[in-house]
């Protein structure tokens, strides 16, 4: 049975929350994680933003490192569903960090997030500190990460964020040390769909991407963390349902961590 609800997380249920987590992992071994941040504010000189791919992923990587390390974190989504894609719980943790009168931003970009009702000054007033958030995922999740498949959309920014708040540390200069500890704490089956769409034809963003699989959003704001990261699952499991499970076993052995921009 799927649920529509998502649960908005604040740090007076940010405890229980992490618990209830905690206790639906084993029976919800699929997660996908979506981030919202304040855009991008560093890019690779004579490269237009729309040309990353051009990019090597050591390329890529040093411009992701330098946005990640400069920038602060807003939102982050998590999903758990079922082996059948039947059940599925989403979570969306609004954090304390990101202040959008004084913090380094893209302007347009939260002016974009500001329209999809990210409200900030609540975020600053009422939100979740990252250092208490990393404490519990590593608590409740992180120790269990090696038996989840991990689900991302774009994912080498969500990835980014999420090892940054978790060591409280800038990510490794090389990109053979950020891999080396994303498979620490998620463990071996680590997928971006934004990569694996390409097998099934299809391509784009997400928003578009759920467009031609004829998804409907049924809960929350396009943009949104949580939303959004019920709709990665989505995507996946309606990716799963048009192959064998033999044929999407390999697909999905050849996507092992095949990160968009960064393979």
């Amino acid at each position: 049975m799927l649920s529509s609800e998502i649960i908005n997380v604040w740090p007076h249920n940010l405890m229980s929350e992490f618990i209830r987590i905690n206790n639906c992992v084993s029976l919800f071994p699929y997660v996908s994680i979506d981030t919202k941040f304040p855009g991008t504010v560093y890019h690779q000189i004579n490269i237009p933003k729309h040309s990353m791919e051009s990019l090597s992923p050591a390329e890529f990587y040093a411009v992701m490192k330098r946005n990640v390390d400069a920038l602060k974190l807003i939102q982050l989504g998590l999903t758990l569903s079922s082996s059948d894609g039947r059940s599925h719980y989403s979570w969306e943790f609004n954090f304390w960090d990101f202040d959008s009168d004084r913090d380094l931003q893209n302007p347009e970009s939260v002016s974009f997030l500001k329209r999809q009702e990210i409200d900030f000054l609540k975020n600053k007033q009422q939100g979740i500190e990252s250092w208490v958030f990393a404490l519990l995922f590593r608590r409740y999740v992180a120790w269990q990460g090696k038996q989840l498949k991990w689900a991302t959309f774009h994912g080498p920014y969500d990835l980014g964020f999420l090892i940054k708040i978790l060591t409280g540390m800038e990510l490794p200069e090389s990109l053979d040390g950020f891999m080396m500890l994303v498979r620490g704490f998620l463990g071996d089956e680590v997928y971006d769909l934004k990569k694996v769409v390409r097998d099934f034809g299809l391509g784009g963003g997400l928003e578009g991407v759920v467009r031609s699989l004829n998804l409907e959003r049924v809960t929350g704001r396009r943009h949104k963390a949580g939303s959004d990261s019920l709709m990665i699952m989505r995507v996946f499991f309606e990716l799963k349902g048009k192959c064998s499970e033999e044929e999407m076993n390999r697909i999905l052995q050849r996507f092992k961590y095949r990160l968009y921009g960064l393979s």
